[in-house]
């Protein structure tokens, strides 16, 4: 009997000894996934906040503004060292929100619902990277379309004005995101620098309806409704001479027949929409340079602005006469003042200068008549201070001029910051 009591003992301890062996092992397995996991999740984030103070002959009435313009959040995962998940939210102009309230004093008593927040919140990018060699990458989902300087200096940080430049601003479509897929690599030389960098892309086109006098193709990004429409893909390729860190010059192109896009079928002809620009920007402590211009063209503009007058006003458009040409420039330079006094400081002070042209009907054909209004020539200045490397103070006035001969003044203070 002792000995049957034993073996039962001995057995019971083998049991429970082998089950703790078991939950342990499981315990470590359950710990380095998590580790893993925490060790591949990347996070990133930058906002901007600005003040504007307005004194335009062209709006007498206008009022000053605050604007919690933009808080960008990044998430990243690295599925292995060849495949990336890259995901961005933007809350813009402080988030979008609807509330409900009850109100006892009604006589039957009375629900209420009220827009709380007048922004947005918007899924910018949902993609996935595939690193195939240095000279050929792959990205599909949706993506940002690198054009011009924008797309690259777009953290507060990395453009000296508390928007960035106004003919990008004014009539391309800034923040621009589109589905689709990109192909890009970099072609390095014997040293790290110089080397070529490119990127092509097959992405969602722009809808026509959205074209407008004063902003040109900037509205025809498709952002109205749930879906895209996806009948005329767009073609574009951005290539560039990286020369140093922080420094290139290149040039980017961009086509699309935006018609097949429109909600309806209610115009057929081709409205080919292409432009091209070329971008510039350097860095060299103390100093900072930008520079681009773009030229671009619409297909057959005088039939689609006569096609957008009779648009729905639920479309919410501007059904405005549509230049055939639009172009600008800007050029800026920036000084860190700091550097006179203390050439090893850890902080920065620029001082930054900036002249600017642009006009969204520099040719118009048929019956659209050239508004003066929308040729703008602007003079920017200002200043912005770095307290730490990753935070920026702001502030400029800006002094613009249309053709018909009115100003528009504008200052500006702001602030911005990444981590």
């Amino acid at each position: 009997m002792n000995r049957i009591l034993l073996l039962a003992f001995g057995s019971a301890l083998l049991t429970a000894n082998s089950y703790a062996q078991k939950k342990e092992t499981l315990h470590k397995k359950t710990q380095e996934k998590q580790e893993v996991f925490e060790s591949e999740l990347k996070f990133k984030a930058y906002g901007v906040a600005n003040y504007y103070a307005f004194d335009w002959e062209t709006l007498p009435d206008k009022r000053n503004s605050l604007d919690a313009e933009r808080l960008n959040l990044y998430l990243y995962y690295d599925f292995s060292e060849k495949i990336q998940f890259k995901s961005e939210v933007e809350f813009e102009h402080g988030g979008t929100g609807v509330t409900m309230d009850f109100d006892p004093l009604e006589e039957f008593g009375e629900f209420e619902q009220e827009i709380e927040k007048g922004g947005e919140v918007v899924l910018e990018q949902v993609n996935l990277f595939f690193k195939i060699k240095p000279q050929l990458n792959v990205r599909i989902g949706k993506l940002k379309l690198c054009t011009g300087n924008a797309a690259k200096l777009d953290h507060p940080k990395e453009y000296f004005t508390a928007f960035r430049s106004e003919v990008e601003n004014t009539i391309l479509p800034l923040g621009w995101y589109e589905t689709g897929i990109e192909f890009s690599g970099d072609f390095h030389t014997q040293h790290h620098f110089p080397f070529l960098s490119y990127k092509a892309y097959v992405v969602s086109g722009l809808d026509n309806t959205g074209f407008s006098s004063q902003n040109w193709i900037k509205r025809g990004y498709q952002t109205h409704f749930e879906t895209i429409n996806a009948n005329n893909p767009a073609y574009a390729l951005r290539l560039d001479w990286i020369f140093e860190k922080d420094s290139e010059i290149g040039f980017d192109f961009y086509a699309c027949n935006a018609t097949g896009n429109r909600p309806k079928k209610d115009f057929t002809l081709p409205s080919w929409v292409t432009f091209g620009s070329v971008h510039f920007f350097w860095e060299k402590h103390p100093f900072r340079a930008r520079s681009y211009a773009m030229l671009g063209n619409i297909q057959n503009s005088d039939e689609l602005s006569k096609a957008n007058r009779n648009l729905s006003n639920n479309l919410n458009v501007k059904r405005t006469p549509v230049g055939k040409m639009a172009a600008g420039f800007y050029t800026e330079l920036a000084y860190d003042l700091l550097h006179i006094i203390k050439p090893d400081a850890s902080q920065e002070f620029y001082l930054f200068g900036r002249t600017e042209w642009y006009d969204s009907m520099l040719k118009t054909e048929g019956t659209v008549s050239d508004n003066p209004r929308y040729e703008r020539k602007v003079q920017t200045f200002g200043f912005n201070y770095f307290p730490h490397p990753n935070v920026v103070l702001k502030t400029h006035f800006s002094h613009r001029t249309l053709g018909s001969e009115e100003v528009e003044n504008t200052f500006v203070l702001g602030f911005g910051f990444d981590f």
